[in-house]
């Protein structure tokens, strides 16, 4: 189905996404359709989900992602439900909200509508990488706000656990929606399964040691408390000045299980087809970004700081053309992938 002659609830879903993730609105449009327009579906009310968690606290938020992974299957009547949905959603958010998660929410009766459109199995995947995700956010999300009495998460395997809720469910769909896809992937179902998770993880990983002042200055933070207090600081300490030594080592730590979790996702997408150059693509550039900012953060006390670390337009263009260029040459790829993470900690 082109743009020209689709839905107007798809062509919401393609005016909003560039707005809420750069990064996706540069690899979805890779994919062949319609599993194009099937991800970006997903990831849409994936980000919905995510918005809840962040910026509506206590029993609101819980109920707004069970009411959310409730709509997600498409029940009776889904489509007053979800505008009720909106309504009551919109009122639970913080005041600095961002307006472009405001506005998703608000298309979110769009959003299931653009859903509806898809085969039954694209709606059973979506659906229920849905219902995990919004089942363990309302079980963790105030974890991450208040645990033992302060911020942060009890334990490495906790903070494993948090991102396999918001990330490694969403690698599991992503590889259930290409084996619908493609029967040259379908055939290496027993390769890409076992390291779907790790896919979902590495970048979840990446992402929480990129934004943990942001995300301390939300009132939240994802870092296990345990390997933090190794080098004896907390989350409430995380940022004083004298400790920033101590911090930036608990940091490097939790960069090496980012490494390794990258690893096994550089595995993952060795195990796709190379015929499949889209959806190998759409793999690639959000791996190899995330190793390009893991660069970045690793030994940088500028991450602790209130001038968010970003990678360059430059890098972010060299990534997407080099990538591009070697999609089928996996030996290449391999030695790329080896030489951009040699300096990060084993």
């Amino acid at each position: 189905m082109s743009p020209r002659n689709e839905p107007d609830a798809v062509s919401f879903c393609r005016e909003v996404l560039p707005a809420v993730s750069r990064t996706f609105a540069l690899n979805i449009p890779v994919l062949p359709g319609p599993l194009d327009t099937a991800v970006m579906v997903a990831y849409l009310l994936c980000r919905i989900a995510d918005t809840l968690e962040d910026e509506a606290h206590g029993p609101a938020s819980a109920a707004l992602l069970a009411e959310l992974a409730r709509l997600s299957r498409l029940p009776e009547g889904w489509q007053e439900d979800a505008r009720r949905f909106t309504r009551e959603a919109l009122r639970e958010l913080r005041a600095q909200t961002p307006a472009a998660e405001l506005r998703l929410l608000e298309g979110m009766p769009r959003v299931l509508e653009a859903l509806a459109v898809h085969e039954a199995p694209v709606r059973e995947h979506v659906a229920a990488c849905v219902a995990t995700m919004t089942e363990g956010m309302g079980r963790m999300g105030d974890k991450g706000r208040v645990s033992g009495g302060g911020l942060g998460l009890e334990s490495l395997e906790e903070t494993m656990r948090y991102c396999y809720y918001v990330a490694g469910t969403v690698g599991e769909m992503l590889t259930r929606l290409f084996t619908w896809y493609s029967p040259a992937v379908a055939e290496r179902a027993g390769k890409l399964e076992p390291r779907a998770v790790a896919f979902g993880n590495a970048l979840q990983l990446v992402n929480i040691l990129k934004d943990v002042r942001e995300d301390l200055e939300r009132g939240s933070c994802w870092l296990p408390r345990t390997v933090l207090a190794e080098y004896g600081v907390t989350p409430e300490s995380l940022l004083a000045p004298d400790k920033r030594g101590e911090a930036m080592k608990a940091h490097g730590k939790l960069v090496a299980v980012a490494h390794r979790e990258l690893r096994q996702a550089f595995e993952y997408v060795m195990a796709l087809p190379r015929e499949e150059h889209g959806i190998r693509l759409f793999c690639l550039w959000p791996l190899f970004l995330a190793v390009m900012t893991l660069r970045k953060v690793y030994g940088n006390e500028a991450v602790l700081e209130k001038q968010p670390v970003k990678i360059s337009r430059r890098t972010v263009k060299w990534v997407l053309g080099s990538t591009k260029l070697l999609v089928a040459r996996d030996s290449v790829l391999k030695m790329m992938f080896a030489a951009l993470t040699a300096p990060l900690p084993a």
